[in-house]
């Protein structure tokens, strides 16, 4: 079985502008233009796309990422206004056929917004999914998605895996490889053959195996449960839930 692997980054409530959130989308967008040749372009949705191409091509620059951020913010049904607290959304693809997706939900601040998050789909079948699942690719893009977004955490996994291995809803997710902040707490000693790697001051990349973990191997899934759960000891997994504002 042919599993679905994605990477992801998240973060909790921190309001920031567009402006801010376009920069770091900038840094992001140049750092997969280094990772994969196919992570050189952008497309976005839209009446008037030219045709022949994928959609609107979404230039890396700050002004112009400003201005497609500012757009997607969500508004109220009656009247329209714009909702500040829940930040910001935009979605691009990377191709017509066999497209890479991705998502930002970026600059969001309600607690019962949903969390902020840099969400990178690859496509079901093709060299590019090829190419993007492998360690060495995993840890460039991961890297660079925590060197942008400074997320509390972000994994590279299977959703089945995910399915298999979460037990709270609003955890910390574990994958094949998993980022974790510094103020998620301290990193607990873990066995071979996990490899842990510093990631600047922000936190730790951990890398379960060299090679791909699946949901459809026990033996991976036995493993990945057996680090969630040291994790979950050492107090990384579990995350706050939002504190009901008083009346």
């Amino acid at each position: 079985m042919q599993e679905d692997y994605y990477i992801g980054a998240y973060w909790g409530p921190r309001k920031e502008t567009a402006l801010e959130c376009a920069r770091r989308a900038e840094l992001f967008l140049r750092g997969l233009a280094r990772c994969e040749p196919s992570f050189g372009q952008w497309y976005r949705g839209g009446r008037g796309a030219p045709r022949g191409l994928p959609g609107h091509l979404v230039s890396p620059a700050v002004e112009e990422l400003e201005k497609l951020l500012l757009i997607s913010r969500s508004r109220t049904d009656v009247g329209k206004e714009i909702i500040e607290r829940l930040g910001f959304s935009r979605l691009m693809w990377n191709a017509k056929e066999e497209a890479t997706d991705l998502h930002l939900t970026c600059g969001g601040y309600s607690p019962w917004g949903g969390p902020n998050s840099c969400l990178l789909k690859p496509p079901g079948q093709g060299p590019v999914r090829e190419r993007l699942l492998r360690v060495p690719v995993l840890a460039e893009v991961l890297t660079c998605m925590v060197t942008a977004w400074d997320p509390d955490y972000a994994m590279a996994s299977s959703s089945e895996m995910v399915d298999l291995v979460e037990k709270r809803g609003s955890e910390v997710r574990m994958g094949w490889l998993t980022y974790l902040s510094r103020r998620l707490g301290k990193l607990p000693p873990l066995p071979a053959p996990v490899r842990i790697e510093p990631v600047g001051k922000l936190g730790w990349l951990l890398v379960l195996s060299p090679e791909p973990m699946t949901a459809s191997n026990p033996e991976h899934v036995a493993f990945t449960a057996r680090i969630r759960e040291l994790l979950d000891r050492a107090g990384l997994i579990e995350r706050p839930q939002p504190v009901p504002a008083s009346e």
